[in-house]
């Protein structure tokens, strides 16, 4: 009977056709319902109300204080025969002993075995690992907060004017700086901080820097510090005395050197604000660029550095919510 009328309804009348539609409406509807949700589709939805899908992932930071620091105040005077003057400034009593003509090979083999073997938490541990592959060796006590000037000078007698061609085998010179109170050592996480500094010779006239530094602590793990890159004011002059065509020069001598880092150095002044907003405070860092160039309202629109252009991994603040609250409250 129920095939007769269908097969009635199909002959004489154009209502098939509509029942057919309908339905095939109501499962369209029902997938697209049951996909989506039962919230209007994104595509619907106004561009200004959209954040991220792939939000970018919140490194996570852990605080620790570092008891070490280190600068070179006259870069320009410094050589391998009239030295280097170092400023130590430390929170703790340090010793700061420096090695001439370290073992390029031997220190890192040093840095491994800090994680591996023994803690370098004494100068004594830090000879122990490089077996004494090093051409002279000065050491200095450092009193808490004393920011005193350190002379270091190679021996006359040493007759050491450069450090031969690249690929070198030796360092120029390499700063260490450790706790001197063994009870400071059980407080701090960072013991000792290592120094790796280039200094200008009769082969490489580069201006005296501080290539790299390490931190290590006291669970066995180090850490190779690594610079920031803040926007900078075009009009602002440089603070550097070097002119432009001697910084592409050093740049270059030191990518052959490969002491050279991927990014270039900004010489400019630095800007406090957003790059996107120009009114936020800059916050956050973003990884693996290291460009901090962006405030706490504008991190959530970006998967791409808006300087460089690179795919940002991770990201981490500068300063916490409560900190800046606080600080906040205390400019007010």
């Amino acid at each position: 009977m129920a095939a007769v009328f269908l097969v009635t309804l199909y002959e004489y009348s154009p209502l098939f056709y509509i029942t057919v539609v309908f339905v095939c409406f109501l499962v369209t509807s029902g997938l697209v319902l049951g996909w989506f949700g039962l919230g209007v589709p994104v595509i619907l939805r106004n561009s200004e109300e959209i954040e991220s899908s792939a939000r970018v992932l919140k490194k996570q930071m852990r605080q620790v204080k570092n008891p070490f620091g280190l600068e070179i105040p006259h870069p320009a005077t410094a050589s391998v025969t009239k030295g280097i003057t170092l400023t130590p400034d430390c929170l703790e009593d340090c010793i700061l002993t420096c090695y001439w003509g370290c073992s390029v090979q031997k220190l890192h083999e040093a840095l491994q075995k800090h994680v591996y073997c023994f803690r370098i938490k004494t100068p004594q541990a830090l000879e122990d690992a490089l077996y004494s592959e090093y051409l002279y060796r000065q050491q200095y006590f450092i009193k808490k907060n004393d920011k005193e000037e350190k002379y270091c000078q190679l021996p006359e007698d040493a007759q050491v004017v450069n450090f031969g061609p690249v690929p070198r085998s030796r360092y120029p010179l390499i700063a260490l700086l450790t706790l001197a109170d063994e009870e400071d050592r059980e407080i701090y996480d960072i013991i000792s901080m290592v120094a790796v500094i280039h200094i200008p010779d009769e082969s490489y006239r580069l201006s005296c820097r501080i290539l790299y530094q390490y931190l290590l602590l006291a669970q066995g793990q180090y850490h190779d510090l690594k610079q920031l890159f803040m926007s900078a004011n075009s009009t602002a002059p440089s603070p550097s005395d070097e002119s432009p065509g001697e910084r592409s020069t050093d740049r270059s001598l030191l990518e052959k050197a490969g002491l050279a880092e991927d990014e270039p150095e900004l010489h400019e002044e630095n800007s406090k604000d957003c790059v996107v907003c120009q009114n936020g405070t800059v916050n956050w860092v973003l990884l693996p660029c290291r460009h901090a160039c962006l405030c706490d309202g504008c991190i959530k629109y970006f998967q791409q550095c808006p300087m460089c252009r690179q795919f940002v991994q991770e990201s981490f603040p500068l300063r916490s919510k409560k900190e800046q609250d606080e600080d906040d409250s205390t400019h007010v």
